[in-house]
């Protein structure tokens, strides 16, 4: 497959090797052919190569494996930042936008240092803290335009393990001078996604959701998912397949995680429904349960099943039980034993 994305590689080694020349980034930073991109996979070469860092985001996807020509908006240079709350924000009409890094988790990061190494390369950079990122102005005045950086603190990173699109989950590391890597592992599960299919949708500018819609009852909410699905239709992406809820497992620790579900999606506001019509019955939470263990069995006799069933339909339903205490510790790490089904229970039985 490697001959038809030779651009891709090309990308992927100015930002991951550490052997690049300093006549190559020079080249990228100053020389007759360089370009905003350009001058941004320099500095991300620093970030991954010189302080370890891991690049994720906007840029791995609109840049290092699109096709696509960079956009930009009708305005001159100095008019595509603004501030919003004492922090730079880039004109939405530039692609790629930024660059999203992680600190290295065992490795002390120093800001000034960083931004030292980045002025020796004529590259001027203005540092804004927050508590858990730093964010960062560069080549606020240089002819080829303006660009930001966020700096993720590791404790943080561990946090973002959700995937809003399948083209959002890629990653670039030191010395992989070929490869792509992703943030989250999808590639297991009940809809496992391989590194290939994600190539293809971002060539192709088509994109596959992979957590529940927020928002679906105002879709114009600020930071819901439904939002971040309008802006990658109105840059000229296509969604496509069935919107998934893939929940990344949980850390080898752990048997299991539950992850509270958004409110706002329908299967929340179903089971609200259904709930409201028991008698007695309050919610406090809504959570679904993260056990891939026991998925994996759930999902091999359900295949099972369904080979013996017409037309392959294993007639799955969702139904409703009632325990308290210890036994809800037992579902949630070991799955739902009938054995110790009450039809004399509360609710009786279906």
């Amino acid at each position: 497959m490697r001959e038809a994305f030779r651009d891709m590689e090309a990308k992927i080694n100015n930002i991951t090797d550490p052997h690049r020349t300093s006549v190559d980034r020079w080249k990228s930073l100053k020389g007759p052919e360089a370009t905003r991109e350009s001058r941004m996979e320099v500095v991300a070469w620093v970030a991954v190569c010189l302080f370890d860092c891991r690049l994720e985001g906007g840029f791995v996807r609109d840049w290092v494996v699109s096709k696509d020509p960079p956009q930009r908006p009708n305005l001159p240079p100095q008019q595509w930042v603004e501030f919003s709350n004492g922090l730079p924000v880039l004109n939405r009409a530039l692609v790629p936008s930024d660059l999203d890094c992680h600190l290295p988790p065992l490795k002390k990061f120093d800001v000034d240092s960083f931004v030292d190494v980045l002025y020796g390369y004529g590259i001027s950079a203005e540092v804004f803290r927050q508590d858990w990122r730093y964010v960062l102005l560069m080549d606020k005045l240089y002819k080829t335009g303006p660009f930001t950086m966020d700096l993720i603190e590791p404790h943080i990173a561990l946090t973002h393990d959700r995937i809003d699109f399948d083209v959002s989950n890629l990653s670039l590391e030191k010395s992989y001078t070929r490869d792509l890597g992703m943030r989250v592992d999808i590639t297991g599960g009940s809809h496992p996604i391989q590194l290939e299919t994600i190539v293809e949708n971002i060539r192709k500018k088509q994109f596959q959701v992979l957590r529940p819609i927020d928002g679906e009852n105002g879709p114009n909410t600020a930071g819901t998912v439904a939002e971040r699905i309008g802006k990658m239709k109105a840059r000229g992406w296509t969604q496509i397949g069935e919107v998934l809820d893939l929940l990344p497992d949980p850390p080898l620790t752990y048997n299991a995680i539950l992850v509270p579900y958004p409110p706002s999606t329908t299967l929340y506001q179903n089971i609200l429904t259904a709930m409201q019509k028991i008698p007695g019955a309050d919610r406090i939470s809504i959570e679904r349960i993260k056990n891939p263990d026991i998925e994996s069995l759930y999902e091999n006799l359900k295949r099972t099943i369904a080979k013996e069933c017409p037309g392959n339909d294993p007639n799955e339903r969702e139904l409703f039980h009632g325990t308290h205490g210890d036994a809800i510790e037992g579902i949630i790490n070991k799955g739902y034993d009938d054995r110790y089904f009450s039809p004399t229970g509360a609710w009786g039985m279906l």
